[in-house]
């Protein structure tokens, strides 16, 4: 098992706007299968894709006073500055949730180019006096907006202070290898992690969702959740890792 003292448990989950399979919108199912299906006491953080409503104003869907109260977790986006607008809960769609005792030092919402539009959160974190930058995002399907919006991500992640860096979502690259969206050579940034299938929810096959991390933080494990409930309740399998931050 990972050492606690460095490792850093996050989750990603694509709710697909708490559309089931039974074509539904039931936010309260997607509360249920994140308490029973998901190990939400043992990790750190909590980032959601697809947690607003597609269009303007991005309304928001989730109970957030409940996902806090089943999960432990604390919201970060109470500051309207830090969502879409008053009536949203996340930027475009992307939720962050972490641990009390972690000091959040700063949050920076990314617009991202595009027609259809994407956006990340970027939370500066610190726990027991490590600083770490956390980047929650889901990007486009289109490859070449991708590759704009990656770039985009790892242009800032560089003109920032140097600290260990998690970029994680539903990156929507489907390649196992990555191909030039994750090259080093285009975005100047040497990112790393695991490859494991996340969608089609019923027998995945496509690597969309990924955690991946800049030195010296190192992805150790990850796991793609299954379940009763998982398989009703989005089109993504939850991808749940662990990371060790260095030192």
């Amino acid at each position: 098992m990972p050492d606690r003292n460095q490792d850093f448990t996050c989750l990603s989950w694509n709710i697909h706007r708490c559309r089931g399979n039974d074509g539904r919108i039931a936010p309260d199912r997607t509360l249920a299968t994140l308490q029973a299906e998901m190990p939400v006491d043992q990790i750190d953080a909590l980032i959601l894709q697809e947690a607003d409503e597609e269009v303007p104003p991005h309304n928001g869907l989730l109970d957030i006073a409940a996902v806090e109260a089943a999960t432990g977790l604390r919201y970060l986006h109470g500051d309207p500055a830090h969502r879409w607008s008053d009536d949203s809960h996340g930027f475009l769609g992307t939720i962050v949730f972490v641990r009390p005792h972690i000091t959040v030092d700063r949050i920076t919402l990314l617009d991202l180019p595009g027609r259809c539009h994407r956006g990340a959160v970027v939370a500066d974190l610190t726990r027991d006096g490590q600083p770490f930058r956390l980047v929650g995002t889901h990007l486009s399907l289109m490859q070449t907006l991708r590759w704009a919006q990656l770039r985009t991500i790892c242009q800032y992640i560089f003109r920032q202070p140097r600290q260990p860096a998690i970029l994680i979502g539903d990156l929507n690259e489907w390649r196992p290898w990555g191909g030039f969206a994750l090259s080093k050579r285009f975005l100047s940034t040497d990112l790393r992690g695991p490859v494991k299938a996340t969608f089609p929810i019923n027998r995945p096959f496509l690597p969309l969702d990924r955690v991946l991390t800049t030195a010296p933080a190192e992805v150790t494990q990850t796991h793609v959740l299954d379940g009763p409930g998982i398989r009703m309740t989005s089109d993504h399998r939850p991808l749940l890792a662990h990371i060790n931050l260095g030192s």
